[in-house]
């Protein structure tokens, strides 16, 4: 019962609860109750939260030095036997974690064991090591987005003066470089990291002598122990501090932002890859084959990447939705809050691995690229621009531009064939040819934020810099 009330363990065997109870727990409620199969993965942060208490609990004079030296010793045996099991031992009958931590804490330490866990209860011992688990996992994280976006920034840079469409309703709407591209998915996970840094000091307060919901009855220092767990502080409301998930919802809602950007990644480089755009060709190693037709290449990574969004906001709204109508303090409900986080996360941060492959691999085809985007009309606003600075209103330059495009497509040639827009507009003269290059528009987007391959370069050696600072 991973954060269920509970004292010294009694007669339900793997419980801390069986005291005041004579007959044992119906199998299917211990079938949906025990968490151990799941909670086995705080069992290194329950080692160090016990620990911790111990030693807040021996300041108390519960333990002398002694007995707290015996207990921590014994507490750190402990932690290297989990670390050497294979997975969760469920046949120990252990409920949760926290009880199989006792268990093994009283086997190899006796009556000192019991002591332990005096003054604490599992609502605040599980706060504690779900906040420790979630504060590592946000750094986990936060560096698999940063390989993500160095290998974004690497291709921004390599494809600075790579011409390809942009589009809006995927539709061609005006040339861009594909490091301009890049550096947008850059830009996204940028947010991502600071997304998951807030979330990191979100789980940063320690609930750890809160006991129950009322608060303990000992003289403990609640700030040392925060300080001796690494925390920045200690949870200031004891009723709260218990059953306070938004943490795992920030975190949660961190990973469906991320998985959401990668998601949209994954689209971008599925359509880009097909034979009908054939933009960029992905490494052997994360496309897979037909069994029936020979020549497929499938980008079955992206839409991994696309389809695990899907699953991550399930994540999210299924937890949000358990603690939607919960009342004040601790209740059971709250367990789902584990299998909710640790799938998220898990899930999350594959992805941001499998994409950092798949964006490393990548390779544009420049020809392909500059050729599409010197069609599709990419220029009008551009032509439109030229009007404008002839004097002419941009409404105006709009409309006559708009003009310009439906008679050029009746007589199947582009704007750049001016003799052919001059039937319509004849305000164009010969010096709007060098307004209508792809090289040109370009090289015009070198406001801030722009596309010119200039801007492209500055921008994706400030996503370096501000990588290399955050990192460090």
């Amino acid at each position: 019962m991973a954060g269920g009330e509970g004292g010294s363990a009694g007669a339900m065997g793997g419980a801390m609860w069986g005291g005041m109870f004579e007959g044992g727990a119906e199998a299917v409620f211990r079938a949906l109750n025990d968490s151990l199969p799941f909670d086995w993965r705080l069992v290194q942060e329950d080692v160090r939260g016990s620990i911790a208490w111990g030693r807040a609990i021996a300041s108390a004079g519960v333990f002398s030095e002694a007995e707290l030296a015996e207990v921590v010793r014994a507490l750190g045996a402990i932690g290297e036997e989990a670390a050497g099991l294979g997975g969760p031992p469920v046949e120990s009958g252990a409920e949760d974690v926290h009880t199989w931590v006792e268990q093994r804490l009283i086997a190899r330490a006796g009556e000192l064991g019991k002591r332990l866990h005096t003054g604490r209860s599992r609502n605040d011992q599980v706060a504690t090591d779900l906040r420790l688990w979630a504060k590592s996992a946000c750094g986990t994280l936060i560096e698999a987005v940063a390989l993500v976006r160095g290998a974004l920034i690497d291709v921004a840079e390599r494809e600075a003066e790579t011409a390809m469409p942009a589009y809006t309703h995927l539709q061609r709407a005006q040339p861009i470089t594909a490091g301009h591209w890049a550096l947008a998915y850059e830009a996204m996970l940028a947010r991502d990291a600071r997304r998951l840094v807030l979330a990191r000091e979100s789980a940063d307060a320690c609930p750890l002598g809160c006991a129950a919901l009322a608060g303990t009855t000992l003289a403990v220092d609640r700030e040392a122990i925060a300080r001796d767990l690494g925390f920045m502080r200690a949870a200031e409301n004891s009723i709260d501090a218990v059953s306070d998930r938004d943490f795992v919802l920030d975190l949660i809602h961190a990973c469906v932002q991320c998985a959401t950007h990668l998601s949209r990644l994954g689209e971008d480089l599925i359509i880009y890859a097909s034979a009908e755009f054939a933009f960029v060709r992905m490494a052997d190693g994360v496309t897979s084959g037909s069994s029936l037709m020979p020549q497929k290449k499938n980008p079955d990574a992206c839409e991994l990447l696309r389809g695990s969004a899907g699953r991550v906001l399930g994540r999210y709204a299924g937890f949000a939705a358990t603690l939607k109508g919960l009342p004040t303090a601790y209740n059971k409900d709250l367990q789902e809050d584990k299998e909710a986080v640790f799938d998220a996360v898990d899930r999350t941060r594959a992805c941001l691995v499998l994409a950092e492959r798949v964006v490393a691999g990548l390779v544009f085809d420049r020809e392909r690229c500059a050729r599409a985007a010197e069609t599709g009309f990419l220029n009008a606003t551009e032509l439109a621009d030229y009007l404008v600075s002839k004097g002419v209103a941009f409404r105006d330059a709009h409309d006559a531009v708009g003009r310009c495009v439906r008679h050029a497509m009746s007589k199947g040639v582009g704007l750049e064939s001016l003799a052919v827009i001059r039937e319509v507009e004849p305000r164009v003269g010969d010096d709007a040819a060098a307004w209508l290059t792809v090289a040109r528009m370009l090289e015009r987007r070198g406001a801030l934020g722009g596309t010119s391959p200039v801007r492209v370069r500055e921008a994706a050696g400030a996503a370096r810099s501000r990588l290399v600072s955050e990192r460090a």
